[in-house]
C-alpha cells in the first residue's frame, strides 16, 4: 500500500468531501420538504392527493436513483430544462430521498394513538391545531431514528453523482485512479472519508434522538 501517495493526495480528497458533505445538506433539506409533503398528500382526506402521493412514492422507489439522476440531467434539455451537474445531483437525490421519507413520516404519524387526536378535538383544537400541538410533537420523537437511517442511505447515494461529473469523494478517487493506477489506496481513502462523515452524522442523531426522548 503506497501510504506516501495517499498522503499526497489527501488535500485533494478532502476538498472533494467538502462537496460530499455540502452535496448531503442540500440533498437532505430538500428531501425533508419532499417527505413532509409527500406524507400530506399521503394522509390527506382527498383522494386525488392520496393518490398523487402514493404514485410519487411508487415511481421514485421503484426506479433506480442513478437512471433518475440520468433521465434529470440528460434528458432534461431535451425538455427545456438545463442544470449543472451539481444542481441535477442534488434535486435528483432529494427528490428521490424524499420518497423514503414520505414512508417515514407517514408512518410516525399514524404510529400515534387516534385517540390523542379526539381528546384534543374534545378540548376544542380544530384539526389543524390537534396535528401541530399534539401529534406531530409526538410523531417527531419516532421520526428521528428512522430519518437518521434515511441520511446515512443518502449520504452514500451521494457517490452516484460521480456519475454526471460532481467532483465529489467518488468521481475523485475515479480521476486519481486513472492517473496513478492504484484503485486499492484512492478508493480506500475515499472510503475512509465517507466513514467518518456517517458516524459524525450517526452521533449527531443519537444526540438528537436522546434529547426528543428527554422533552
Amino acid at each position: 500500500m503506497d501510504i506516501d501517495l495517499m498522503l499526497k493526495v489527501y488535500p485533494f480528497f478532502l476538498e472533494a468531501a467538502w462537496v460530499t458533505i455540502l452535496l448531503s445538506v442540500l440533498t437532505a433539506i430538500l428531501g425533508l420538504i419532499c417527505g413532509t409533503l409527500g406524507a400530506a398528500a399521503r394522509l390527506s382526506r382527498f383522494a386525488v392527493l392520496r393518490f398523487l402521493g402514493a404514485a410519487y412514492v411508487s415511481v421514485f422507489r421503484g426506479t433506480p436513483a442513478l437512471i433518475q439522476l440520468f433521465i434529470l440531467y440528460f434528458g432534461g434539455p431535451q425538455i427545456g430544462i438545463q442544470l449543472d451537474a451539481f444542481e441535477a445531483g442534488v434535486i435528483g437525490l432529494g427528490i428521490n430521498a424524499g420518497a423514503y421519507m414520505t414512508e417515514t413520516i407517514r408512518g410516525a404519524i399514524i404510529a400515534i394513538d387516534k385517540g390523542q387526536r379526539e381528546a384534543a378535538r374534545t378540548l376544542g383544537l380544530s384539526s389543524w391545531q390537534a396535528t401541530y400541538r399534539v401529534i406531530l410533537p409526538q410523531a417527531a420523537r419516532l421520526m428521528v431514528r428512522p430519518l437518521g437511517v434515511n441520511l446515512n442511505m443518502l449520504i452514500k447515494a451521494t457517490a452516484l453523482v460521480a456519475a454526471i461529473a460532481v467532483v465529489e469523494l467518488t468521481y475523485t478517487a475515479q480521476r486519481y485512479i486513472g492517473s496513478t493506477y492504484k484503485p486499492f489506496e484512492m478508493f480506500l481513502l475515499a472510503g475512509v472519508l465517507y466513514m467518518i462523515i456517517i458516524y459524525v452524522v450517526g452521533r449527531g442523531v443519537a444526540w438528537l434522538d436522546r434529547k426528543v426522548q428527554i422533552t
